[in-house]
């Protein structure tokens, strides 16, 4: 019997998250004998390779003017300190932990079209948000035991990757989401080399690492492939709370790779900010907006340049 739509939609949507967690996985495997540059160059240097071949086939690069746009620049620069924080707080953070802290990346998407692209959000949703940051807080635990300063650099990757997908908003529709997408890859790429020696210099790299970068970038396109696949093929309301499922992803190849068994406050604190964001989704969903938080957002709910 074939599945609906809906049904395969929300299937590859699982998927996607899965890519983007294993992604996730394998950098975080490598950032235990490399720096964080380090790993930024190699892997993006794979990234580059294959998101600017694909964006040459389809003709995306034949005006790279239009990179000079105030907002590509602004995504460009936001997705730089996005990946930063977030890999420094990778190394130093159990995987699901971080995964929980960035599900409240579409709160903090809503929060900041209200505040500064004048969009309207009633007092449901203010609701929701100021419930869903005070799970963040749970997580995060501020002045209690399990606290870590990691956590913060952790809110402020959600913070950039916010201004990110805001600015991603307001660049025309003129200008290829292939050619900002190799921009961004090529200029994390860039920004890893710089950071190479600030953070310790090159490591010599055995097989093994330079085949998990490889399968990192790979997992990131894989991801996205699948995330288009997902929103074209079922309805967004039905798909896009699947997206979610990346949390349990991270649990799971946490536990499994790294050992890590989430404690009661972590998972009381994810379960507030899921709960938040998909009630966020549901009455974005009821007041007819054509562009819901939870797709506004970057796909995997970190950084792109990951």
């Amino acid at each position: 019997m074939p599945l609906s739509p809906n049904l395969r939609g929300s299937l590859f949507m699982v998927v996607s998250m899965a890519g983007f967690v294993m992604n996730d996985t394998l950098s975080k495997t490598v950032i235990e004998t490399l720096n964080q540059g380090q790993m930024m160059f190699v892997r993006g240097l794979f990234a580059s390779v294959m998101i600017g071949a694909l964006a040459w086939t389809q003709g995306a690069l034949r005006a790279p003017s239009q990179v000079a746009h105030p907002m590509v620049l602004l995504r460009i620069v936001a997705e730089l300190v996005a990946t930063v924080t977030f890999l420094l707080a990778l190394a130093n953070m159990p995987l699901a932990n971080i995964s929980a802290v960035l599900q409240a990346l579409p709160l903090a998407v809503t929060m900041g079209a209200a505040l500064f692209l004048g969009e309207t959000v009633g007092w449901r949703r203010w609701i929701a948000i100021a419930v869903g940051f005070a799970g963040v807080l749970v997580i995060v635990r501020p002045g209690f035991e399990g606290f870590t300063a990691y956590s913060l650099l952790a809110l402020v990757s959600v913070v950039f990757c916010a201004i990110r997908d805001l600015a991603t908003r307001k660049i025309p529709h003129h200008v290829p989401s292939l050619l900002v997408s190799t921009v961004t890859a090529t200029s994390v790429t860039i920004g890893g080399a710089i950071l190479i020696v600030p953070l310790g210099g090159w490591t010599p790299m055995s097989g093994a690492e330079i085949g998990m970068l490889f399968a990192a970038a790979v997992l990131v396109l894989f991801g996205y492939q699948f995330i288009i696949m997902a929103m074209r093929t079922g309805d967004i309301s039905f798909v896009a709370p699947f997206r979610y499922t990346a949390l349990l992803w991270a649990i799971l190849l946490g536990y499994l790779a790294f050992g890590d068994v989430p404690d009661t406050v972590m998972i009381v604190g994810a379960s507030i900010v899921v709960a938040s964001g998909l009630y966020t989704l549901y009455r974005e969903r009821v007041v007819g907006k054509q562009k819901p938080a939870a797709e506004s957002t970057g796909p995997s709910m970190a950084p792109d340049g990951l």
